[in-house]
C-alpha cells in the first residue's frame, strides 16, 4: 500500500475542524454559565501537557502510528491488547458524533424523519472519504475550513445586534468549582480527543513539527469555540445558553436585521455538517486502521465498509433518547475518557523513554 502523506497545513485544518466540529453546535463549558470564557481558557491550558505527550510519542517513533508504537514497545500480544482499547475509543467516539449529528438534524429540521436515515447518509459519505484516503480528507478540510471560519465570523458579528454584555457578569458568582468542572469537561471534550491523531499524524510531511501542528490546531479550535460560547451567553443569557441542547443554533436564529437578514441558522447547520463529517471520518479511519493492524490486514481500506456500518449501527442504538445522550456526554464521558486521553498515553511515553534509554546505554557500553 502506498504511503499517504498530508501536509502540515492540511493537518492543522483537519485537527481544527475535528476540535470545533461538534462542539460549536453542542456547546462547551455550559456549567460555568457566564464564566464560560474562563473555563475554556483553563481547559486550553490543561491540554498543553497532554499535547506534548501525544506529539512526543510520534516524534520518538517517526513514521509510526500509535498501533505500531504499541507493538514495538510492548510486543505483539500486549501491544495488540492495548490497541484494542484505542480501537474501541475511536469507534465509540465516531458513533457518539454520529448520534449528535443525527439528533441535531432530527430536532431542528426533520422531526418526522428517523435518525437512522441521517446516520446512514453521513456514514456512507465518511466511508467513501476514508476509502479515498487521508489526502482527500486533507484537501476537503483545506477547502471547507476557510468557509467555516468566514461563516462563524459573519454570524458572530451579526449576532452582536442582540448582545447584552451584562450577561457576562458577575464573574465567579457561583465560585470557582463550576469553572473547574467545566474546564475539565472542555479539556476532555473536545481538546484531549485529539489523542485519536496518534493514529493519523504519522502521515505528516514534516514530522519534526508535530508539536507545532498540535498546539496551533488546539489554539485555533479553542479560540473559535470561545468566540461562539461567549456569543451564545451574550445573546441568550447564561441560564438559557447552559440549558439548551444546541445553543449556537438558537443564538443565530435570533438574528433579524431590518426583517431582511434572518434565518441564519442554516449556516450553523452547514458548519456542523463540515466539522462533524471530518471528525467522524478521522474516528472511522483510526478505528479501521487499528482493526487492520490487529488482524494483520495489509490495507485498511478492505475493512472500512464493515467497520463503518458497525459504527452506524452503534450510533443508532447506543442512546435511547437525546436527553440520555447529553446526560452521558456531560456527566460521564469526561471520566470515561481519562484512561484513553491521559493515563495510557503517559504510561506509554514513560515506557518508551525507558526502553530508548536502555537501548542507548547498551550501545554505549563497551563490548
Amino acid at each position: 500500500m502506498q504511503k499517504e502523506i498530508i501536509t502540515n497545513k492540511q493537518g492543522i485544518f483537519i485537527m481544527s475542524m475535528f476540535i470545533f466540529g461538534s462542539s460549536i453546535i453542542v456547546g462547551a463549558g455550559g456549567q460555568a454559565k457566564q464564566d464560560v470564557w474562563l473555563a475554556i481558557l483553563l481547559g486550553l491550558i490543561m491540554s498543553f501537557p497532554m499535547i506534548f505527550v501525544y506529539s512526543k510519542l510520534l516524534t520518538l517513533y517517526p513514521g509510526k502510528d500509535l498501533y505500531d508504537i504499541l507493538t514495538e514497545i510492548f510486543g505483539n500480544v500486549v501491544g495488540k491488547i492495548i490497541s484494542l482499547f484505542y480501537v474501541w475509543y475511536s469507534f465509540h467516539l465516531g458513533a457518539l458524533v454520529m448520534a449528535n449529528f443525527s439528533g441535531f438534524v432530527n430536532v431542528t429540521s426533520f422531526p418526522e424523519t428517523p435518525q437512522t436515515i441521517v446516520v446512514i447518509f453521513v456514514g456512507l459519505f465518511s466511508i467513501w472519504v476514508v476509502k479515498a484516503g487521508l489526502e482527500v480528507l486533507g484537501r476537503w478540510s483545506a477547502f471547507t475550513f476557510p468557509i467555516s471560519v468566514t461563516i462563524i465570523v459573519i454570524t458572530n458579528i451579526l449576532s452582536m445586534t442582540n448582545a447584552n454584555f451584562i450577561n457576562l457578569k458577575p464573574i465567579l458568582y457561583d465560585g470557582i468549582r463550576p469553572v473547574l468542572t467545566s474546564s475539565f469537561g472542555f479539556f476532555s471534550f473536545p481538546l484531549a480527543e485529539v489523542v485519536v491523531f496518534l493514529m493519523v499524524f504519522n502521515t505528516l510531511k514534516y514530522k519534526d513539527k508535530t508539536f507545532k501542528v498540535f498546539w496551533i490546531s488546539v489554539c485555533i479550535g479553542s479560540i473559535i469555540i470561545l468566540a461562539i460560547a461567549v456569543r451564545n451567553v451574550l445573546v441568550l443569557g447564561s441560564s438559557l445558553s447552559s440549558s439548551l441542547y444546541f445553543p449556537s443554533y438558537v443564538a443565530v436564529r435570533t438574528i433579524n436585521i431590518a426583517d431582511f437578514f434572518q434565518r441564519f441558522e442554516i449556516v450553523v447547520a452547514i458548519i456542523f455538517i463540515f466539522g462533524g463529517f471530518v471528525k467522524i471520518s478521522v474516528c472511522l479511519y483510526a478505528a479501521t486502521l487499528g482493526v487492520a493492524k490487529i488482524l494483520n490486514i495489509g490495507d485498511y481500506r478492505y475493512i472500512v465498509t464493515p467497520v463503518g456500518f458497525l459504527m452506524m449501527n452503534l450510533a443508532c442504538t447506543i442512546y435511547p433518547s437525546m436527553m440520555e445522550m447529553f446526560d452521558w456526554a456531560t456527566k460521564i464521558y469526561p471520566y470515561y475518557a481519562i484512561p484513553f486521553q491521559i493515563i495510557l498515553p503517559i504510561c506509554i511515553l514513560i515506557v518508551a523513554k525507558i526502553k530508548i534509554k536502555v537501548a542507548t546505554n547498551k550501545q554505549k557500553a563497551p563490548a
